[in-house]
C-alpha cells in the first residue's frame, strides 16, 4: 500500500509504497508461563453508535471488549482491568467501571484467567474533590472511603486489588503521614495481597509530589516504608516512572525486605525489554499498557524465558530479543503527552480486526495525529503486530481517505 509521509508542519511531502511483512512467528503457549507474572492492562471498546463524547458516560461494546480480555488470556498473560489503559479518569466512569470490573472477572474465571483490577477514588465529585482543604481529617476520610468501597466491588468479583494512585488523595495529602494514613487503613480492608501503583505524572500530571514529595528518592523512601508496614499484604508494586534505573534500585531494595517477597511489576513501557529480562540480582516481572498491544509477541517472548529455565541456553536471549523488536511500537505508543497512549492501543486493535470502529470513550481516539497514528502502522508492521495484514490495509486506507491524506 502507499502510506504518507508528512513534515513537521503536518503537510504531505511524499508517498511510501510499503508491502506489509506477515505476522510475526508468534506462538501461543501449551500451558502456564513460570518465568515470568505478567498482566496487559487491556482499554475498552466503545459501542460505534452511542454518544462516547467528552464528558458523556461511558457506552461499552462488551462483546468486542470482552473478546479482546480473551485473547490475552489465550496467550498465557493475566489482564489487568479497569486501569489508566480503560481510561480510568479519562472517559470511563465509576457505573462503567463497576460492570467492566464484574464482567472481565467472571470472564476469567470462565477460562481460568488471571485478572487484577484497578480500586481508586474517581467516583468522588471533581469538584467536592477541588473544594477539600489540604490536610483536612475530614476530606482525608472521605478519600479512604472512596478506596474502600472500590475495594470492596473488585474483592466481591473475585479480582485481585491494584491500589491505583489518586488524584484526590495528591490534592488534599499534604505530607508522607497523610498518604500513610490512607493507605493503612486502605490495606486494612484487603482480603489477599494487593498491588501497589505508583504512576508518574508522565501519565497523570495531576498525581505530582504523590507520597508526599516532589522528590522522587524521598518518595521512593515512604513508599518503602509503606510496604514494609504492610508486606503480608502486598504482593507487589506496579511502578510505572519510565526510569529504568530508579526501577531496578527499587526492585533490589524489595528483594532485601525480610519476611514475604513483594514482586517488582515493572509499569516502564519504555525499557520493559531490559528489565523483565533482568540481571543476575533479579528480574521485574510486568503490568504493562503496552503489552495489551503486543501481547502476542510477550507471551512468545515469555515462553522463551521458560525455554531458559527448562535448560535452554539460548532462551532468555531469545526472549529479550523478541521484546527489543517491539521496543520502538512502545516507545512510540507511549511519546509525550505519554497520558494518550490509550489511543494508540486502541488504533492498533482496529487495524488488527479486534474492534469495529477506531473509536475510545470520551472521544480520546483524537488525541493522536494522523502523521502519528500512520508511523505507528509502519511500526507495527516492522516488528510484526499486523496481525492480519489485508484487513489493516483495508482499514488504514480507510482512515486516510476520510482524513484526506489517500495517498
Amino acid at each position: 500500500m502507499r502510506l504518507p509521509r508528512f513534515d513537521d508542519g503536518g503537510r504531505l511531502v511524499g508517498t511510501e509504497v510499503r508491502e506489509l511483512n506477515a505476522p510475526g512467528p508468534w506462538q501461543r503457549p501449551a500451558g502456564a508461563i513460570r518465568s515470568r507474572v505478567a498482566f496487559a492492562a487491556a482499554h475498552v471498546v466503545p459501542q460505534v453508535g452511542a454518544e462516547n463524547v467528552p464528558g458523556a458516560p461511558a457506552v461499552v461494546d462488551w462483546d468486542s471488549t470482552l473478546a479482546y480480555r480473551h485473547n490475552i488470556w489465550a496467550c498465557g498473560l493475566g489482564v489487568a482491568d479497569a486501569m489508566d489503559t480503560a481510561q480510568r479518569g479519562m472517559g470511563l466512569d465509576w457505573a462503567a467501571t463497576q460492570e467492566l470490573v464484574r464482567r472481565s472477572a467472571a470472564e476469567a474465571a470462565s477460562v481460568g484467567g488471571a485478572i487484577a483490577c484497578g480500586a481508586g477514588t474517581d467516583q468522588l465529585d471533581p469538584a467536592l474533590v477541588a473544594a477539600m482543604e489540604p490536610g483536612d481529617p475530614a476530606a482525608l476520610d472521605a478519600i479512604t472511603d472512596a478506596y474502600r468501597e472500590q475495594v470492596r466491588v473488585v474483592q466481591e468479583s473475585g479480582a485481585q486489588v491494584i491500589v491505583m494512585a489518586s488524584r484526590a488523595l495528591a490534592r488534599v495529602a499534604r505530607s508522607a503521614d497523610d498518604y500513610a494514613r490512607v493507605y493503612d487503613a486502605v490495606l486494612a480492608e484487603a482480603d489477599q495481597p494487593v498491588v501497589l501503583h505508583w504512576l508518574g505524572t508522565m501519565f497523570d500530571p495531576a498525581l505530582a509530589g504523590y507520597w508526599g514529595s516532589d522528590s522522587v528518592d524521598t518518595a521512593t523512601a515512604t513508599f518503602l516504608d509503606l510496604i514494609t508496614a504492610h508486606q503480608d499484604k502486598v504482593d507487589g508494586v506496579k511502578v510505572s516512572l519510565l526510569d529504568a534505573r530508579h526501577e531496578i534500585g527499587l526492585r533490589r531494595s524489595l528483594a532485601a525486605l525480610e519476611g514475604s517477597p513483594v514482586r517488582l511489576y515493572t509499569g516502564d513501557d519504555f525499557n520493559y525489554p531490559e528489565l523483565i529480562t533482568g540481571d543476575e540480582q533479579g528480574h521485574s516481572d510486568a503490568l504493562l499498557g503496552i503489552f495489551a498491544a503486543v501481547y502476542p509477541a510477550a507471551s512468545t517472548a515469555l515462553q522463551a524465558f521458560d525455554a531458559g529455565l527448562d535448560g535452554d541456553d539460548d532462551g532468555a536471549a531469545r526472549g529479550h530479543a523478541i521484546l527489543a523488536s517491539t521496543e520502538k511500537l512502545g516507545r512510540h505508543i507511549f511519546a509525550a503527552p505519554t497520558y494518550y497512549y490509550k489511543t494508540g492501543v486502541a488504533f492498533l486493535s482496529w487495524l488488527n480486526g479486534f474492534q469495529p470502529g477506531f473509536q475510545l470513550v470520551g472521544g480520546l481516539h483524537s488525541g493522536r495525529s494522523l502523521a502519528h497514528l500512520v508511523e505507528l502502522a509502519r511500526l507495527a508492521d516492522d516488528c510484526g503486530m499486523l496481525l492480519a495484514p489485508e484487513t489493516a490495509a483495508a482499514r488504514l486506507q480507510a482512515l486516510l481517505t476520510v482524513n484526506g491524506a489517500d495517498a
